[in-house]
């Protein structure tokens, strides 16, 4: 690391990560003598903000494996050099995207791209592991539990996330930096979407993950996504981007990304006491109506004097402020109101009644150019595409074969056929 202000405080946090776990060998592998300071580096980085899980279900031999494998491609991909030293770090090192089980995709995707993508510029080599990614997998409702990379090429489905993690994994394998970003809800209609941002050529760019379109920041979303009014991405690590920074714990740093897609205007929220002071430390939420409820999608707490703000697409949430069992609450329309005082004049079993109405974001789509050509060739590519996934799929076991064999060994068929998939 070149920053050593950075790399100090990463060694603090690797040796305060250390001291909650002295019992084990959990960190052996940073006695290897072998190691080159880069490869130290990187494991105390990866140690240092890695759920304790990770730490204790996986071997620290396969946390080198994976360094090793992104410093490969660092060395063998043409656009390795030009990527910022704090873009590897937090976009491409780390192996973990979501709440997945970890596993060996970043050296099996390796081999399966590293050809198809070297000798592409970073723009199209972004594209053409989409289209992998579509031929390996499409979309399916699934459980909440998020597959691992391997484990949804292996089924050739999976939900928003799981795709989302497949696709960003696909990246980071040939040193692309990659996010996985979501909205928790959506403003004008009852449900959430994941997706993908990589970065090339100075900026981030998004896309749909197994979806592949022509060009970048173009997906079916592109319309519900400009009546956003609030994007996250959890970044591994520490993290000191532009980006506005939503929370920070001890594995990772959670920043809004709504500016990338819609039109969005910053508010401040002061909370005061019913004596009119300013109440440092108060938890503001900030929610959404979604699902027949009003759903938090940002936490803030309070500075000194009793303001926390906020950026978001510009439409209405109601802002809840709390503090010592008292509570108070008020609607925020971004864009409209840049300050909005919120007062704890309520306790719990106060009775009330209030009427609010709740505006989304007006559309904004902004939708980049795709020519016919360009369009007609993606089309070529996604029947072909189909194709290969469908051969793959075909081989699985039938219900009608499930059944029989279930039946001669006496066996569950739901449990046949879940078995065969994975």
């Amino acid at each position: 690391m070149t920053d050593a202000s950075y790399r100090s405080r990463v060694e603090q946090d690797f040796q305060q990560k250390k001291a909650l776990m002295p019992q084990g060998e959990l960190f052996t592998i940073l006695d290897d003598a072998s190691l080159s300071t880069y490869e130290q580096e990187a494991l105390e980085f990866l140690y240092a903000y890695m759920p304790l899980a990770d730490i204790t279900d996986y071997p620290g031999e396969f946390h080198l494996m994976n360094i090793r494998a992104s410093q490969r491609a660092a060395e063998e991909m043409p656009w390795g050099k030009n990527i910022p030293e704090d873009l590897f770090r937090h976009f491409v090192l780390p192996v973990r995207v979501n709440n997945e089980q970890l596993d060996s995709a970043r050296v099996v995707f390796y081999k399966e791209l590293k050809d198809r993508v070297k000798s592409l510029s970073l723009y199209d080599a972004i594209l053409e592991v989409n289209h992998w990614c579509h031929e390996k997998a499409v979309y399916m409702p699934s459980d909440a539990r998020t597959s691992s990379p391997l484990a949804t090429v292996s089924t050739a489905y999976g939900r928003c996330g799981e795709e989302s993690t497949l696709l960003v994994a696909a990246l980071r394998s040939v040193g692309i930096p990659a996010r996985q970003v979501y909205t928790p809800r959506w403003a004008h209609t009852d449900d959430n979407h994941a997706w993908v941002e990589a970065w090339a050529d100075g900026k981030w760019h998004f896309l749909g993950a197994c979806e592949p379109e022509p060009v970048l920041d173009l997906g079916w979303f592109n319309a519900p996504a400009s009546r956003g009014m609030l994007m996250h991405t959890k970044v591994f690590g520490r993290y000191e981007g532009k980006e506005e920074v939503m929370s920070v714990n001890p594995t990772y740093t959670e920043i809004n990304v709504i500016d990338n897609y819609a039109p969005t205007a910053q508010a401040k929220v002061m909370v005061k006491d019913e004596a009119g002071n300013p109440v440092p430390d108060a938890c503001v939420e900030f929610k959404l109506y979604n699902y027949a409820e009003f759903y938090t999608v940002a936490t803030k707490h309070t500075d000194d004097g009793g303001v926390c703000g906020l950026t978001a697409g510009k439409g209405d949430m109601l802002v809840w402020a709390s503090k010592d069992g008292r509570f108070g609450f008020s609607k925020l329309s971004f864009g409209k109101q840049s300050e909005l005082t919120v007062t704890l004049d309520k306790q719990a079993g106060d009775s009330f009644t209030v009427d609010i109405d709740i505006v989304p974001p007006a559309e904004s789509a902004n939708l980049p150019e795709v020519t016919p050509e360009q369009r007609a060739e993606n089309d070529r590519r996604l029947a072909i595409e189909d194709s290969i996934r469908n051969a793959y799929v075909g081989k699985f076991i039938s219900e009608e074969a499930a059944r029989n064999f279930a039946r001669d060994y006496k066996l569950d068929r739901d449990a046949v056929l879940e078995t065969e998939r994975g």
